[in-house]
């Protein structure tokens, strides 16, 4: 991979997903990082290719969550950068995704307080030799280029003295951002040090941090030009228009927010991630009556309808559903590593005699006026039967639930990813067993498993 004169998109916690990583790359983006992920919990992760939306997905195998989905059309382009603070653990990480992304980069510029407890992130700029060894390791190792991205520290010799140890190891590029580890946005980017450091150096630096400076695509060039870098990195301003990476200029909101829906509604991202982004796209604007509305919206076609793609949205997820999609990969108990034999909380025997159905709830197929424990709540209540009892199994991070109504125990054999969601799924099964919920119901909201 080339790091010289390319406009990157930098890596943003929950924003650099897949598809805000894939509207960036169509807007102009040479490079796109992923938002930093943490090597304990990539590697409890397995890697599955989805047949339908034609990724490759790394899903956690206590949940069945995605931990990082990717694809063919970023796969020359796309850098996975990593939370680490163990060489071991870090070339695990890297082997198991060494095929699938075009670089690593060891995150050694994080501020928050959950990387610097954990030895990651800005933790590693005061610990200089476990910072080279992670980097060496993963360099004598790795087919793919390894980088790192910091923060400069209070002076320029002491910055380059760093620098020049990381580099050492063999790295192909290093990203400075311009603050210090206790200076954040307000504060301004010290661009001196980073031309500083790149007018010292061999391998190509890669200046972040100007997000104040650049509010269009040619500020970009001045930004370089300010650092003496090779490269510029965008974070801020990219969250906010992705559109920076036009050469033809920026885009409309609108415009930048559909284009981004609809990446979202055809790599099925979670409405919650979907949401979170749209949210750093609107900023004060969701003060407006139409900003409220997205607020209160839960739902993924909810979010789309506000701007004319509930159609869209409504096909795609029908058209998935049809082809055997789920909210999410399913995990059982004996796929945990090492397996589990034996669930908390609840007697083997209680599901000998339960009506069971393979059946999930997908969160964002229900609002808050048909989720099944109300309607199942309110349907007693109307007939005069006593309320439902749950029960709920717990191995590890997977859950269970029995529902037992009117003397009779109901199930879903799939295993949910919170116990909220367990009830809700084994309220689906007792509702279609007691004729309320009809199994076009449950095709519908993607419910039922074949």
């Amino acid at each position: 991979m080339n790091y010289e004169n390319k406009i990157i998109l930098a890596p943003m916690v929950r924003i650099g997903t897949l598809p805000m990583r894939l509207l960036a790359l169509k807007y102009g983006a040479d490079i796109v990082y992923t938002e930093e992920l943490i090597d304990w919990k990539f590697l409890r992760s397995k890697r599955r290719f989805n047949d339908i939306l034609n990724t490759v997905d790394y899903v956690d195998q206590t949940d069945g969550t995605i931990v990082f989905r990717t694809c063919e059309e970023e796969k020359k382009k796309v850098v996975l950068q990593l939370g680490t603070c163990d060489e071991a653990r870090a070339l695990k990480v890297a082997k198991l995704v060494e095929h699938d992304v075009a670089a690593i980069d060891i995150n050694m510029g994080c501020p928050k307080e959950f990387s610097i407890k954990g030895g990651m992130g800005v933790a590693l700029l005061s610990k200089p030799d476990k910072a080279y060894q992670i980097l060496k390791t993963l360099v004598d190792n790795l087919s793919i280029p390894v980088t790192c991205k910091i923060r400069i520290l209070k002076t320029p010799e002491a910055t380059l003295e760093l620098v020049n140890k990381l580099v050492s190891s063999g790295i192909k590029a290093i990203a400075v951002h311009g603050r210090t580890k206790d200076e954040r946005p307000q504060h301004a980017v010290h661009t001196d040090i980073i031309h500083y450091v790149a007018d010292n150096i061999s391998i190509p630096v890669i200046a972040n941090g100007g997000s104040k400076e650049i509010e269009k695509h040619s500020d970009v060039a001045i930004f370089k030009e300010m650092t003496g870098s090779s490269s510029v990195m965008l974070a801020r301003a990219a969250e906010w228009n992705c559109s920076i990476f036009r050469k033809e200029g920026l885009l409309p909101m609108d415009t930048v927010i559909k284009d981004y829906l609809k990446l979202a509604v055809d790599y099925d991202n979670s409405p919650s991630n979907t949401k979170y982004c749209i949210q750093n796209i609107l900023r004060d604007l969701q003060e407006t009556p139409r900003g409220r509305q997205f607020l209160e919206s839960q739902t993924l076609e909810q979010i789309c309808s506000i701007w004319d793609l509930g159609g869209y949205c409504l096909e795609k997820q029908s058209q998935f559903q049809k082809m055997g999609i789920q909210g999410r990969w399913q995990v059982c108990p004996k796929q945990l590593e090492p397996p589990q034999k034996k669930a908390k909380h609840y007697n083997e025997e209680d599901l000998c005699d339960a009506i069971q159905m393979k059946v999930s709830f997908i969160r964002a197929n229900f609002n808050d006026l048909n989720l099944p424990k109300s309607r199942l709540h309110a349907w007693a209540g109307k007939n005069g039967y006593s309320l439902p009892k749950y029960n709920t199994q717990h191995i590890e991070k997977l859950f269970r639930t029995i529902v037992t109504f009117n003397e009779k125990k109901y199930t879903s054999t799939f295993w949910e990813k919170n116990k909220k969601f367990a009830e809700q799924g084994a309220a689906l099964v007792c509702l279609h067993h007691l004729g309320i919920v009809s199994e076009d119901e449950l095709i519908k909201t993607g419910s039922i498993i074949k």
